[in-house]
């Protein structure tokens, strides 16, 4: 009787040991895509591929429904992985319009299963800008902006990572390093492709990307506006509010005569 229960014992011991090494989260594999845009700054989509054991299925399942938890109680949840942060961003700036979604586990063949974790926000002063003519301007994206693996030798992206810059449609490219993974240049080193990307482990602590973009009249007089906007938006709308005062206050005297 005392060597069965001993035995059960062993068993039940056995038992937990085994689900509790079963049960992990695994991120394996970052895309970063970086949309440039006729501003300095750009949108940024990010996607963590996350390996979900047999055993934290549920946890997953549970932890994606409460959509209160934070990116931080995310980045607890796998671990504190490298992948689940922001890795554009200019560290005299600041993001925005930050959006968070975990998405639905696909089946893997073991019994656990792949879920992809997105990230979305907007980043400033990703890149410079000067005039090289009229209604031409050329842009620079900033190295300093790259959060990725810190080594010895500077930047670089992590093994299991892509980075893809795209750039808007019409844009002349002036100089690219490291040469991009894809596409490859045609027979007279030009690029005609918008889509840029590199992949696993390459080094960025040199990494230099500069383009042209050429404005329509149309989009020079939005600009120019915009600048305007940007630039006088309060004093705007505070002559507004005077100017509608002063029109209320001369009818209303107007009406009393």
């Amino acid at each position: 009787m005392r060597a069965k229960l001993v035995l059960a014992s062993f068993l039940l011991l056995v038992a937990l040991t085994t689900g509790s090494a079963s049960a992990y989260f695994n991120a394996t594999y970052l895309s970063t895509t970086v949309f440039l845009t006729n501003s300095t700054s750009a949108h940024v989509i990010e996607g963590v591929q996350l390996y979900v054991s047999n055993a934290s299925i549920a946890t997953y399942t549970q932890d994606r429904q409460a959509f209160n938890l934070s990116l931080d109680n995310w980045q607890k949840v796998i671990g504190g992985s490298p992948f689940l942060t922001q890795h554009i961003l200019n560290p005299k700036s600041s993001i925005s319009n930050f959006t968070f979604l975990p998405g639905p586990i696909t089946p893997a063949s073991d019994g656990g299963g792949y879920a992809s974790l997105m990230m979305s926000y907007d980043a400033n002063n990703v890149t410079s800008v000067i005039s090289v003519a009229p209604r031409q301007f050329e842009y620079r994206i900033n190295s300093s902006v790259f959060n990725y693996l810190h080594t010895a030798s500077g930047e670089s992206l992590f093994a299991n990572a892509r980075l893809t810059i795209e750039v808007p449609n019409g844009t002349k490219i002036v100089s690219i390093y490291p040469l991009p993974d894809f596409p490859a240049p045609n027979s007279n080193a030009q690029y005609s492709s918008s889509s840029f990307a590199w992949y696993s482990a390459e080094p960025l602590q040199n990494f230099n990307f500069e383009y042209i973009i050429t404005q329509t009249p149309e989009q020079e007089v939005v600009q120019y506006f915009n600048n305007v906007y940007s630039q006088y938006g309060t004093l705007i709308y505070l002559l507004i509010i005077v100017a509608v005062v002063a029109i209320a206050a001369y009818l209303y005297f107007r009406v009393l005569r």
